[in-house]
């Protein structure tokens, strides 16, 4: 009876066995190398397959998804001789599952350092200043090259990122001294151009102040004397028209006002010899009111 029940354990264990070798189900994206009898025999994908027991297995598994390699740090040397330290994650594919299982022994590790040695070699075509300037040139030709070179490993290198880029100490305190000594020569620049700039400004203002000024004065000066050139008229049309008492006594009236202002404004007075007699005052200026009269006339 036991020895009934070890002979079903037995069968059971051999029918499992046999229909685990048997069937063989492929999740999506990923696919299977089959052996027969040690040699390669065919890729199965995602699906349901038959294999053959005790004589097909499942040699490699690949996925066929976009997967990240991080690539770590190493030193590179500058075209100008200065040391750094890079690192940087890479993006690829199996596309091939096949050669990806024959192809090469371990592709993570051969995938590594030869994105590494193309870092390096990449690196040493630069100078300090254009490794930070150019980032995406280098990444697009360490894409390039590793994708090149493990194309024979069926895998397809769809990009690659520069994670950091770190320099010595002594290189890191250089830069920030020059780039002090930059913010400082763009302070001083912009200082000076709006010097510059307000300097200009008022002599423009000052210019155009005097401009003006001049302008004022000549239009007042042009004013007055159009004034003047109508007074002229008026009086002379007033003189044709038959105004000479209004003139005349205009005249003696001016005349008697300058005598009383030189006598209120000067510590010595002028008076006339005959200024007693108002008569003669405006005698007299009835006759250069007339000699003015013939003089305007006889023009």
């Amino acid at each position: 009876m036991e020895f009934g029940i070890i002979i079903a354990i037995v069968l059971a264990i051999l029918i499992i066995t046999t229909l685990s070798r048997l069937i063989r189900i492929v999740p999506q994206n990923e696919a299977f190398i089959v052996q027969r009898l040690g040699k390669y025999s065919h890729t199965i994908e995602a699906g349901i397959h038959i294999l053959v027991p005790f004589i097909d297995r499942v040699a490699y598994k690949h996925s066929l998804k976009e997967f990240a390699i991080d690539v770590p740090s190493q030193q590179a040397i500058t075209k100008d001789n200065v040391s750094l330290g890079i690192d940087g994650v890479l993006y690829l594919k199996v596309m091939d599952p096949k050669r990806a299982s024959y192809g090469v022994a371990n592709l993570q590790f051969a995938i590594t350092q030869l994105a590494q040695t193309s870092m390096r070699a990449e690196i040493g075509k630069l100078s300090l200043d254009e490794t930070f300037e150019s980032r995406e040139h280098i990444n697009g030709n360490i894409t390039a090259a590793i994708d090149a070179a493990s194309e024979a490993w069926g895998t397809k290198v769809l990009r690659y990122e520069v994670k950091d880029i770190s320099p010595p100490s002594s290189i890191l305190d250089e830069m920030e001294k020059q780039m002090g000594a930059e913010r400082e020569r763009r302070v001083a620049v912009t200082t000076s151009e709006g010097y510059r700039v307000a300097q200009t400004n008022e002599a423009e203002g000052d210019k155009q102040a005097k401009i003006l000024r001049a302008q004022g004065e000549a239009e007042a000066v042009l004013i007055e004397a159009r004034a003047r050139a109508e007074s002229i008229s008026v009086i002379a049309e007033a003189i044709k028209n038959g105004g000479d008492s209004a003139v005349a006594q205009q005249l003696s009236e001016q005349y008697i006002n300058a005598f009383a202002n030189l006598a209120k404004e000067g510590t010595v007075t002028l008076i006339p010899t005959d200024s007693s007699d108002v008569s003669s005052v405006v005698s007299k200026a009835f006759t250069a009111f007339d000699s003015l009269k013939k003089n305007m006339e006889s023009r």
